[in-house]
């Protein structure tokens, strides 16, 4: 499994920007993806995590960005996005996608940071900054 993100940029306070994650494979193979970020010296945090029970799709958003980041995917794509808006300099981190090819609850990898995924991508720098 090969995911790869891009989208990453400097941007002002209060500025928006639109990650991306490209899957080698398709939503039908992965039960959990998500989206989560390091900042420096900090440890890794979840972001958001949409999971399926194979019929519908729930996602979840850590409560620091809720109300800010909406998580979206485009299936046909083998895409999932994560829009950001009204940034700010706390945001400032690598954001990376990961996925798992077995049921992992969002639940707990939101509280977790992503502990258990099996599969990441190089990450994408998001930089808020005047």
């Amino acid at each position: 499994v090969r995911l790869v993100e891009s989208g990453g940029d400097l941007v002002q306070p209060g500025g928006s920007l639109r990650l991306s994650c490209t899957s080698s494979v398709s939503a039908r193979d992965y039960y959990t993806i998500g989206w989560f970020r390091q900042a420096p010296g900090k440890e890794r945090e979840a972001v958001s995590c949409s999971e399926t029970n194979g019929r519908t799709w729930k996602t979840y958003y850590a409560d620091s960005v809720k109300g800010r980041f909406t998580m979206s995917s485009d299936h046909a794509k083998n895409e999932v996005y994560l829009e950001m808006i009204n940034l700010n300099p706390e945001d400032t981190a690598v954001y990376y996608c990961a996925t798992a090819l077995s049921p992992a609850p969002c639940v707990v990898l939101i509280r977790n940071g992503g502990v258990g995924l099996d599969y990441w991508g190089q990450g994408t720098q998001v930089t808020v900054s005047p």
